[in-house]
């Protein structure tokens, strides 16, 4: 099975995922909980740690330095022909995560298992046990900022009109009611769809069939620039690739997120 021939969509269901995937071409890539991976796993996965993927405090959801990426991307045997296929056990933070560090890294050859292990496993599909490892390379990288912003770009833009900031965050983080940082609220015209509302439960955490529905209702429209947040990017990872899944053509993620924001003195904040 080659590219050339057979890409994968960008959502691909369970009963998509090839039986035998060749190793030089395709990288599936787990990011489940350390302990879940070692319990069960979809046959032929790597395990990442969703920590690995992360940045020191006090701001976690900036990328990882070039360093750090090189080392993560060299264990999983990267290369610029290299399809990755991910899923975590969540319904796609941790995957969307790593689908815009692969965006970040200008790398556009990927799929998100819809559903990830959730789906799998209520379709009864097999699990293994086995760790499975890449043959490792020795990538050289670069950052292409354009799938993100900072906080400086939007604080000398807050109110452009052709954008709308999706904070994924829960209700009353956005109210203000719940303080993770030392100032509670949102950023100003933020809108609140809180990450979880776009799966749906009774399908194993696949993506929401009305979900464009749903942002559509809530102005979070394909037509305008869409920069989307939580806490520390990592919840805002699937809205990210939500949007980016519905064909949404220009979607950032605002990486420094509530951590940085809620943590700033002179940020305007509205509860």
């Amino acid at each position: 099975m080659s590219l050339s021939t057979s890409p994968l969509p960008l959502l691909l269901e369970p009963d998509q995922l090839p039986e035998s995937l060749d190793q030089a071409t395709f990288r599936l890539v787990d990011l489940s909980k350390s302990d879940q991976y070692l319990a069960g796993h979809i046959p032929g996965a790597v395990h990442l740690p969703p920590g690995s993927i992360t940045s020191p405090a006090p701001i976690p959801g900036l990328l990882p330095d070039v360093t750090s990426l090189q080392q993560i991307f060299g264990a999983l045997g990267h290369h610029s022909d290299l399809h990755y296929i991910v899923y975590d056990d969540e319904g796609g933070g941790w995957a969307g995560r790593f689908i815009w560090i692969l965006d970040s890294i200008g790398h556009h050859r990927y799929s998100y298992l819809n559903g990830g292990l959730k789906a799998w496993q209520a379709e009864g599909r097999p699990l293994e046990q086995q760790v499975n490892q890449a043959e490792p390379t020795l990538p050289s990288l670069t950052v292409n900022p354009e799938h993100s912003i900072t906080r400086e770009e939007l604080l000398a833009d807050l109110h452009n009109p052709e954008r709308v900031i999706w904070d994924a965050r829960s209700p009353a983080e956005h109210r203000g009611e719940k303080v993770l940082t030392a100032r509670g609220g949102h950023i100003p015209g933020a809108v609140n769809f809180e990450w979880t509302a776009g799966m749906d439960p009774q399908r194993g955490l696949r993506l929401r069939s009305d979900l464009a529905e749903q942002l559509q209702a809530l102005g979070i429209t394909p037509d305008r620039d869409v920069v989307t947040h939580c806490q520390t990017h990592h919840r805002s990872g699937f809205t990210y690739l939500a949007a980016k899944i519905l064909g949404y053509p220009r979607v950032k993620a605002y990486a420094g997120s509530w951590a940085e924001w809620g943590n700033h003195p002179d940020t305007p904040i509205d509860s």
